[in-house]
């Protein structure tokens, strides 16, 4: 048999949402964004779609635990 289990979405949600803690570890997450949207890595509709769908994900969470 192969090594470990196949990547399902959750682990690899996790995973990621585990690097994304440590690469912001000790940085202001506002910060972060303002140099983002000032370097047009992210534009004010991405952010508006990512902060809709972090607000849905943390209604999701609290049912959940």
């Amino acid at each position: 048999m192969g090594g470990g289990m196949p990547q399902n979405p959750m682990n690899k949600m996790l995973q990621d949402y585990k690097k994304f803690r440590q690469e912001m570890q000790g940085k202001n997450p506002q910060e972060e964004i303002n140099k983002m949207l000032q370097s047009g890595k992210l534009n004010q509709n991405q952010l508006n779609q990512i902060q809709q769908k972090a607000q849905q994900m943390q209604g999701l969470f609290k049912g959940l635990f």
